[in-house]
């Protein structure tokens, strides 16, 4: 682990040239160039991209949220980044996604290798939802305009970056129901606290609007537990500083007790944006001790990269065990409790595909 230079702070809020918001450190975001050097190695790419077959199908118990884990922490990961993070009697839906495709057609673009594992309207109630920015592979119109709708969701906060909110309104929720943090601001949800932090990405849902909504990672944190959802991110130094704001106090231990980084969609001419595993375990190995569990996320439902489907998960578990990581790893669909130091490596797609 290399320390930050504690002299240089990484972590502030959002600079803007003209309407565009920046990346907290020089950030090279591809345009039509990369999607010319890309399209040959899409047109003769031989890796299995996409599985052979319909993974699953996973289905969600949703009569287990009947009771709060007795853990205190529970996650059900959706596939790629969608999630439900209960912590400490509170639900957060993470960066929903039920739509078909990540795309703004119904008819093409990435398709799901499943389908969802289970209906929004089974939902248990939801006290937050949070969106992390604005790409089609982490806000879902359909899902969104749905979510606004229905029982679940009624009381929710829903906390988003800076702009996204318009998104949200747009798609039918309503205006008194959100928040926009900016990055180092947080909002209070009854016991919790939200935090939204820099990452290096980018945002925009067409060809004239990249950069005009904020992009965010966040942390989420009850009075016993934190996780740090990185949402889409390239390698930077503010991994580290993020993690050395939860030092331990008198009061609580420190650090996360799940750390949710990002290992699809990699690829060498845009790893700015994207960490993939190796870039990953590197993040993650800069926070120290204060990491926790790693729960890789970003994977294993839609294919919006050259790799092989099952690259991603395959080498993050060879350098969780060359770099002695602890890996947490659930089947989709699966609400599972979250114990500190105890690793879940449910292996569900050696058997897929």
């Amino acid at each position: 682990m290399t320390a930050y230079n504690e002299a240089v702070s990484y972590l502030k809020r959002a600079e803007k040239r003209g309407r565009r918001f920046l990346n907290p450190v020089p950030t090279t975001v591809g345009g039509l160039g990369v999607v010319f050097k890309v399209l040959p190695q899409y047109v003769n790419n031989t890796a299995e991209a996409e599985p052979k077959r319909p993974l699953g199908p996973f289905m969600t118990d949703v009569s287990g949220f009947a009771a709060m884990p007795a853990s205190g922490l529970r996650v059900t990961w959706f596939g790629h980044s969608a999630s439900l993070i209960e912590i400490d009697g509170m639900r957060v839906l993470v960066d929903p996604v039920w739509e078909q495709r990540a795309s703004p057609f119904s008819f093409m673009g990435p398709k799901r290798f499943f389908q969802p594992t289970m209906e929004l309207d089974a939902l248990p109630e939801i006290d937050v939802v949070l969106i992390s920015h604005d790409h089609y592979d982490h806000l879902g119109a359909g899902t969104v305009r749905r979510l606004a709708r229905v029982k679940a969701t009624a009381g929710a906060r829903w906390v988003t970056s800076l702009g996204v909110g318009k998104r949200l309104r747009g798609f039918g929720v309503q205006a008194a129901q959100i928040t926009e943090l900016d990055w180092t601001e947080s909002v209070g949800v009854g016991a919790l606290k939200v935090t939204a932090w820099p990452s290096r990405h980018f945002s925009g849902r067409g060809l004239f609007d990249r950069f005009t909504t904020l992009w965010s990672s966040y942390v989420i944190e009850g009075p016993a537990h934190r996780v740090y959802f990185g949402a889409d991110s390239g390698w930077w130094e503010g991994f580290e500083e993020i993690a050395a704001q939860y030092e331990a106090t008198a009061e609580r231990s420190g650090g996360f007790d799940l750390t949710m980084l990002e290992i699809g969609a990699f690829h060498s001419l845009w790893d700015g944006i994207h960490l993939g595993p190796d870039n990953a375990a590197k993040a993650f190995a800069s926070m120290g001790m204060r990491g926790g569990l790693l729960m890789p996320i970003h994977w294993g439902l839609f294919n919006l990269a050259l790799h092989g489907w099952r690259q991603p998960v395959e080498r993050i578990v060879e350098l969780a065990d060359e770099k002695e990581m602890k890996l947490w790893l659930p089947v989709p669909g699966t609400p599972s409790e979250v114990v500190p130091g105890v690793e879940l490596r449910s292996g569900w797609w050696e058997r897929e595909g």
